[in-house]
């Protein structure tokens, strides 16, 4: 049997994603977690700022997974949160001289305020209705940030320049090296309390009205509230990788965020496998690093190449990185016992 074939044959059913987040064994999440600490001292400034971007579009890609894992809702919205929380960290570092540190959970704040206020009217919205709403939110964000009303803090089309932040108590690293630490730092501390957050009773609260709204709402679960609460969570942690971004590319501005990036946080969440947190940065890699290798096949077909590959992913492998690590397991299983 071809590889191929074997992960057709152990493909799991969408609806059977497990009660549980699934995550990596402890072992292997210390070993990747010591090798992206070594990392910056043998790679250069230009790999280790893809690092960064590749763990800051993780955490984006993981509030997308939150929401339409975790709780069942689609959103290709996910961009005008990110735009959200950039220019909010943009702006308090740049017109009020807020340590960049700060600016994250305020950044965070006041996306999860956003997201929450949004999933109330969506209340009414479920499936493909619910996607074409949050793809409004998208298609506007550039636009509204271009205003003239918003242009002394946004500043309008041209956008603001931020300033990449120096290592703290005069610690002998570059400041492409530190954003990275740093960064790490913040993903894994915003993984843990993802991890958590599934596996208590809001995120089983969650996982119920993913798996049947009706049977939720008659265990006694406040679905209204739930649902826009897993809205405004996934908005949240979407603004603190917004605010992180503008802070690792420098810049801000509207023609930034655009639907593009919605749907390529929607692409890394599929690729990732839909519930399966530790995707959420396999999918993350997919969406930096592909449309580079399509880039260096052919420049001129760059797009259809990108194309074929994604297509070649979905065909093989149509539940994503999830579906590898599953068999993955069960062939490191039947090795053992053989």
């Amino acid at each position: 049997m071809s590889a191929a074939e074997d992960l057709a044959t152990h493909a799991p059913a969408v609806e059977a994603v497990p009660k549980r987040a699934m995550t990596l064994s402890a072992g292997t999440t210390i070993a990747i977690l010591a090798v992206l600490v070594l990392v910056p001292a043998f790679t250069k400034n230009f790999v280790i700022f893809q690092l960064t971007m590749l763990l800051i579009y993780g955490l984006a890609v993981l509030a997308l997974n939150i929401l339409t894992g975790g709780s069942g809702q689609f959103s290709l919205g996910q961009s005008a949160f990110y735009a959200i929380g950039a220019y909010t960290s943009a702006i308090l570092m740049e017109q009020y001289n807020v340590n960049y540190v700060l600016t994250l959970p305020v950044a965070g704040i006041i996306c999860f305020g956003a997201g929450f206020l949004f999933g109330l009217p969506a209340l009414r919205l479920s499936g493909v209705y619910l996607a074409l709403a949050t793809f409004a939110l998208a298609t506007a964000m550039p636009q509204l940030l271009k205003l003239g009303f918003f242009e002394p803090w946004t500043g309008g089309v041209q956008g603001l320049v931020v300033t990449k932040p120096d290592a703290p108590f005069g610690l002998p690293i570059g400041q492409d090296a530190w954003l990275y630490y740093f960064t790490l730092a913040v993903t894994v501390a915003i993984y843990i309390f993802s991890i958590n957050l599934l596996r208590s009773r809001s995120g089983r609260a969650f996982m119920a009205i993913r798996d049947n709204e009706i049977a939720a709402s008659a265990m006694g679960i406040d679905v209204s509230l739930y649902k826009t609460l897993a809205f405004g969570v996934s908005a949240g942690i979407t603004g603190v990788a917004g605010g992180l971004g503008a802070i690792a590319v420098q810049f801000v501005a509207p023609d930034s965020y655009t639907i593009q990036l919605a749907i390529s946080l929607f692409l890394g969440m599929v690729v990732g496998g839909v519930g399966w947190l530790p995707g959420s940065f396999v999918g993350a890699a997919f969406i930096i690093f592909v449309p580079n290798m399509a880039e260096n096949i052919s420049k001129g077909l760059s797009g259809a190449v990108f194309g074929v590959l994604l297509f070649l992913v979905i065909f093989l492998v149509p539940h994503g990185a999830r579906q590898i690590a599953i068999v993955g397991q069960r062939l490191i299983g039947k090795l053992k016992k053989s």
